[in-house]
C-alpha cells in the first residue's frame, strides 16, 4: 500500500517542538539567582509561587506525550539527586532547538543519535580532570583567605536571630546527654542599625545546647574560658568565628590564647589544618548563594561533627535531619533545635500542660493507629469499595468497644506519648486527649528510628503485638518556643518540640510570614543538605561557576573542528551498513556543533540571570573570549583551572556572593550534574526517535496535492 512518512527532517516536529516550548517556561530558574514565577489556574484564577524546575513541572498541565515524558525525567533527577533539575530542564530546550536545526539541514536522525551520544560520553570522560577530592577542597580553603566568617555581617545577624533560638531561654545544658549543667549567657539583641552588627558574633552550636560562645564589648579583646564549662568568649573586633566541636573534650583540653586568638588544639583532636573548620567549609561552597540554608545546614553540620567525635558516627548523617514549616513566624526566626519538632492541633496542645518536662512512656507505631488498619499483603484492594461487612447494628457499639479496648491497654502501659508513622483515628485522637495521652500521626520512619535507638522503644503494627518490652521512656514534650523566649501561638497549629536525651535527631525550624514561600524555603534547605550529603557520598566534587560547562563547550568545538575522515571498518561493523557509517561521518561536525549551542546557551543564560552580563549577546561575547583564550593557552582545563582559582571565571563582579567581597569559590556536585546531561539528552534523543507519524491507505495523491506536501516523505 501507498504509504507516507511524516518527514522529521522537515520544518514541524512536534515533540521536540513542545520539549523546547516547556523548557523556555523555566529559563530564569537556571543558575544561583532565580527568578519567581507565578503559576495561574485560568479555571480557577488561584496561582502558585515557584521557583524551581519540579515545583514549575507539576503545577503545569502537561497533557502531550512529550511533556509527560518530561516530567517522569524530572521527577527521577528529583528523586534520586534532590539538585540538577533546573540544569537538566534547560538542556532539554536547548538540545532540542539543536536537534531541529539538525534536522533543517537534512541530517540523518541515525547520524544525531549517534554522534550527540558520543560526543557527550566523550565530555564526561573530558571533564575528570576538573574533579577535586573532598579533602583537596578542604586543604585548599582552609589555606585561602577564605573563612567561614566570610559572611561576617550575616553571620553575626542570622546566628542571634536563628542559630540560638533553638534554645527557648537564655540558659543553656552544656549537653542534653549529660547530667543537667545550666550556664547563664546573654543573648544578642537584634540590631537595628547594620552598623551596631558586628557588635555581635555567635557560634552556630549556640543554639544546640552544647556550648553556648559569651559576646563582650567590642572594646574588650580579651579571651578568656570559664573552666570547666566549655564556653568560649572572643572578641568582637577580630571576627573570630570559633567552631566549638574543638571545646567539647571538657577537662582533658588545654587553650593557650595569644592577642585573641586561639592557638592550641586538643588532646586526641586532629591537627590537620584542613579539619580546622569541618563541613561547614564544604556546605558553604556548596550552597550556591544560598545563605539562609547555608547558615542551617551548617549548625547541623558542626552539631553533628560534634557528636560524631564522641559516638564516632558518621559526620553527616541525612536521616538525621527533618524539617517543621512554621507559617506566620518571620524568615529570621528560622533555627536548627535538636530533637524533634512538629505541629499539632490546639486541643492536643492542652494535654502538654499535664506533662510538666516529666519523663514520658512513648510508644512507636509503625502503621495507622485505626481500626480497620491492616498490614500489607492484608490490604484489600484500593478499587473495591465495602459497602457493609458486617450487617447489624451494632457497629457504632463496635466502633466503641475498640476505642475502649485501645485506651485500655495504653492505660495498661501508663504510655504518655504514641509517635505514629501512618493515620491515627479522629475518634481516637479524641478520647486521648481527654485522657492526657498525645498521639501524632504522619510521622516518618527516621524519626521513628530515632526516638527507637536513645528510648528502647520497639515499633509494633498492631496494639495487640504490644507488651512492656516494646515501650520506651524518657521522652520529653514542650511547646517550642521562638527566639524571645515565648511559646508560639499560630492559630490552628501549635508547634511543640519532643525531645529525650541523647537523640540525634535535629529539626530545621523553617519560618516565614509568606505562605506561598514555604514551599520554597523548605525545597531549599534540603537542595543544600542534598548537595553535601552527594559530594560526601562521591568523595569528590567539581569545580563550579561554569568551569565543567565551559570545558565541555571547548572540548566539543574542537572535536567539531577536526578533520572528516573517511569511515572506518570499525565504523561501518558498529552501524552494519556503510552508508549509515559515512553519514555519521560526514555530518558529524554540525551534530557536534548543535551539541556545543546547547552548552553556550546555558552559560549565556547563568551569565545573564546572575547579572553578569546585561544581554545574551555580551555574555556570548564573553564566552567566546575565553573560549579563545584557552585554546591559545594550549590546554583549556589548565586554562580554566588557572582562572578558576583566580575567580575571574566567567564572574562579572555581580552576584549572590559579591556583596560580601569575597573571592568565594563554588563547588557542585559530580555525579548530579553529570547524571542531569545524560537524562537530558536521553529524553531529547528519545523524543526526535520515536515522534514520527506513519499514514497509510489511499492518500498518496491527496497527500501530494496538498500545501503541507513538503512535510512528508512519500515511501
Amino acid at each position: 500500500l501507498p504509504m507516507a512518512f511524516r518527514d522529521v527532517n522537515a520544518r514541524r516536529h512536534i515533540g521536540l517542538q513542545q520539549l523546547s516550548s516547556l523548557a523556555l517556561a523555566g529559563r530564569t530558574l537556571l543558575g544561583p539567582v532565580k527568578s519567581y514565577k507565578f503559576v495561574v489556574d485560568e479555571s480557577t484564577n488561584q496561582s502558585t509561587l515557584i521557583c524551581s524546575a519540579v515545583r514549575l513541572i507539576e503545577s503545569l498541565d502537561l497533557t502531550s506525550a512529550a511533556g509527560q515524558l518530561l516530567n517522569e525525567t524530572i521527577q527521577a533527577q528529583n528523586k534520586q539527586f534532590k539538585t540538577g533539575m533546573s540544569t537538566l530542564l534547560f538542556l532539554v530546550g536547548a538540545w532540542s532547538n539543536a536537534v531541529l536545526e539538525c534536522l533543517q539541514q537534512n541530517v540523518p536522525v541515525s547520524a544525531i543519535v549517534s554522534v550527540m551520544s558520543e560526543g557527550l560520553n566523550s565530555c564526561c570522560e573530558r571533564v575528570q580532570c576538573l574533579q577535586i577530592s573532598i579533602h583537596d577542597v578542604n586543604k585548599e580553603l582552609c589555606s585561602s583567605s577564605v573563612r567561614p566568617n566570610a559572611f561576617k555581617s550575616k553571620a553575626c545577624q542570622i546566628g542571634c536571630d536563628s542559630l540560638l533560638n533553638s534554645q527557648t531561654s537564655p540558659y543553656f545544658q552544656k549537653d542534653v546527654s549529660a547530667p543537667e549543667e545550666v550556664i547563664s549567657i546573654n543573648t544578642c539583641s537584634r540590631q537595628e542599625d547594620d552598623g551596631n552588627v558586628n557588635k555581635c558574633l555567635v557560634s552556630p552550636l549556640g543554639g544546640f545546647g552544647s556550648i553556648a560562645s559569651l559576646v563582650k564589648p567590642p572594646g574588650d579583646k580579651s579571651t578568656s574560658l570559664i573552666s570547666g564549662s566549655g564556653v568560649i568568649i572572643s572578641s568582637c573586633n577580630k571576627q573570630n568565628l570559633t567552631h566549638s566541636r574543638y571545646f567539647s573534650a571538657l577537662g582533658k583540653s588545654y587553650f593557650s590564647s595569644q592577642q585573641g586568638n586561639f592557638q592550641g588544639n586538643l588532646s586526641g583532636q586532629s591537627t590537620d589544618p584542613c579539619e580546622c573548620y569541618g563541613l561547614g567549609h564544604l556546605a558553604m561552597t556548596l550552597s550556591h548563594g544560598n545563605q539562609t540554608s547555608m547558615k542551617l545546614l551548617q549548625s547541623v553540620v558542626a552539631y553533628q561533627q560534634e557528636r560524631a567525635e564522641c559516638s564516632g558516627s558518621s559526620q553527616f548523617n541525612i536521616a538525621e535531619i527533618v524539617t517543621c514549616c512554621l507559617l506566620g513566624l518571620p524568615e529570621s526566626y528560622s533555627c536548627v533545635s535538636p530533637g524533634f519538632v512538629t505541629l499539632i492541633s490546639p486541643e492536643q496542645a492542652t494535654v502538654i500542660k499535664y506533662f510538666e518536662d516529666k519523663p514520658l512512656r512513648i510508644l512507636l507505631m509503625d502503621g495507622d493507629l485505626t481500626e480497620q488498619y491492616r498490614h500489607l499483603g492484608f490490604n484489600r484492594p484500593c478499587n473495591v469499595r465495602t459497602i457493609l461487612e458486617h450487617p447489624g447494628l451494632q457497629e457504632g457499639r463496635a466502633g466503641d468497644l475498640w476505642l475502649s479496648s485501645v485506651l485500655d491497654i495504653l492505660k495498661c502501659f501508663e504510655i504518655n506519648l504514641v509517635l505514629v508513622k501512618g493515620n491515627v483515628c479522629e475518634g481516637l485522637m479524641e478520647r486521648c486527649i481527654a485522657n492526657s495521652v498525645l498521639v501524632i500521626g504522619s510521622v516518618t520512619q527516621d524519626v521513628l528510628c530515632a526516638f527507637g535507638e536513645v528510648t528502647s522503644a520497639q515499633p509494633v503494627t498492631y496494639l495487640t503485638q504490644l507488651n512492656a518490652s516494646c515501650v520506651g521512656s524518657g521522652a520529653q514534650v514542650e511547646l517550642w518556643k521562638a527566639c524571645d523566649g515565648h511559646a508560639t501561638d499560630l492559630g490552628e497549629l501549635v508547634p511543640v518540640k519532643i525531645k529525650v536525651p541523647g537523640i540525634a535527631l535535629l529539626t530545621a525550624v523553617l519560618t516565614t510570614t509568606v505562605a506561598s514561600k514555604m514551599q520554597l524555603i523548605e525545597d531549599q534547605f534540603w537542595t543544600s543538605v542534598y548537595r553535601l550529603h552527594h559530594a560526601l557520598n562521591d568523595k569528590k566534587v567539581f569545580l563550579g561557576g561554569g568551569a565543567v560547562e565551559l570545558l565541555c563547550l571547548s572540548h566539543v568545538q574542537t572535536l567539531a573542528e577536526e578533520p572528516v575522515q573517511p569511515a572506518t571498518k570499525n565504523a561501518v561493523r558498529e552501524f552494519h551498513n556503510p552508508w549509515l557509517a559515512a553519514s555519521v561521518t560526514e555530518h558529524k561536525s554540525v551534530v557536534l556543533q548543535a551539541l556545543a549551542s546547547g552548552w553556550k546557551q546555558y552559560l549565556s543564560v547563568v551569565m545573564c540571570n546572575t547579572a553578569k552580563a546585561s544581554s545574551e549577546l555580551e555574555a556570548c561575547t564573553s564566552v567566546d573570549h575565553h573560549l579563545k583564550k584557552a585554546a591559545d593557552c594550549g590546554s583549556p582545563s589548565a586554562y580554566i583551572l588557572q582562572e578558576f582559582r583566580r575567580g575571574d571565571l566567567l564572574r562579572g563582579g555581580s552576584g549572590p556572593l559579591a556583596d560580601h567581597g569575597v573571592g568565594l569559590k563554588v563547588y557542585d556536585n559530580v555525579t548530579a550534574k553529570t547524571e542531569a546531561w545524560r537524562r537530558a539528552l536521553d529524553l531529547v534523543l528519545l523524543v526526535l526517535q520515536t515522534d514520527a507519524e506513519i499514514i497509510t491507505g489511499p492518500k498518496r495523491n491527496q497527500l501530494l496535492n496538498s500545501h503541507v506536501s513538503s512535510e512528508f516523505m512519500f515511501l
